[in-house]
């Protein structure tokens, strides 16, 4: 596959007011799956999980009742269906505002029986209007969601072979609506000390040493531009004096420690794009793993099905 279809262009800048638009429709959904889930650790139970046409909830518990959300960024629907067949489905092209998903996406609830409940407040975006009463974000590029939908794919193909390198406790490869990034983590199976001041959903997030990876499409306040990133928590010395394998790649101080970042466009612009972003991924996991003491020898998966 070429990698201009496989890893298409997508400047931030050019497609910010439907980023924007479309991370409160996430939002939204997410909140959704958060009220229905079972909670789980370090709030995996909250993410979406990318399909082969866009992103999806996957099956959540309804009474005796499975239900779905799913996002289809090929033909730009958003369906919810359920276990027994019903199903309520609404188009995304053309949409005038955040306040009007939130209002059909609660009529085809209804619509499949479905009576939930969500706190409307946007999570960690800044100055912005409840999500039922948003009409300020109101853009929907088709073409720039479907390169997004490929980006997606795309990267969450490499995840997943880079995720069965390890044996460890692992986490799926998931999408965080709070702040748009596909990620994966990988844990040494020790606690970490919660961090004073944090709070419940930080306190969660980093109970046990971490070291995560990730894809951004970008925002204002963090990274303007769509990038690759990894960082390990707690940080420990020496993090950012390792070699970061791809030739573009840099740490980057966030003021909240050390965060190992690789733009979008620097893997893009390679002649295997897989090859590079692979690259980035272990030499960061590296970088991690031995800053921290973490023993690669017993997390590697050497072949097989499992590492013995």
């Amino acid at each position: 596959m070429r990698s201009d279809i496989a890893w298409p262009m997508l400047p931030y800048e050019d497609w910010k007011p439907t980023k924007q638009t479309l991370h409160r429709y996430m939002q939204i959904v997410g909140k959704v799956r958060m009220a229905l889930m079972p909670s789980l650790n370090h709030w995996w139970h909250v993410t979406l999980y990318v399909t082969e046409r866009g992103l999806s909830t996957g099956p959540m518990p309804y009474g005796e009742r499975d239900l779905s959300i799913d996002f289809d960024l090929i033909e730009h629907r958003l369906a919810v269906r359920s276990s027994d067949a019903a199903e309520a489905a609404f188009d995304l092209r053309h949409r005038p505002a955040c306040a009007d998903f939130y209002a059909d996406l609660f009529g085809a609830l209804a619509k499949v029986r479905v009576d939930v409940d969500i706190h409307p407040e946007p999570f960690d975006l800044g100055e912005s209007p409840a999500l039922n009463e948003d009409r300020i974000h109101a853009s929907y590029d088709a073409d720039a969601v479907e390169r997004y939908r490929r980006i997606l794919a795309s990267t969450r193909r490499v995840l997943d072979r880079f995720r069965g390198s390890f044996v460890g406790k692992a986490s799926p490869v998931h999408l965080f609506w709070h702040s748009l990034d596909l990620a994966h983590a990988r844990y040494s199976g020790r606690e970490a000390p919660i961090a004073e001041g944090a709070d419940r959903v930080t306190a969660e997030a980093y109970s046990h040493e971490v070291i995560a990876f990730g894809f951004w499409p970008g925002d204002d306040r963090r990274t303007p531009y769509p990038a690759f990133y990894s960082y390990t928590a707690p940080e420990p010395d020496g993090l950012a004096d390792q070699p970061l394998g791809a030739p573009k790649a840099e740490w980057q101080d966030t003021g909240n420690g050390s965060l190992a970042v690789l733009s979008y466009e620097a893997v893009r612009g390679s002649s295997d794009p897989d090859a590079t972003l692979h690259e980035f991924l272990q030499a960061a996991y590296v970088a991690g793993a031995k800053s921290a003491n973490w023993d690669l020898d017993a997390f590697a998966r050497h072949g097989g099905l499992t590492s013995r």
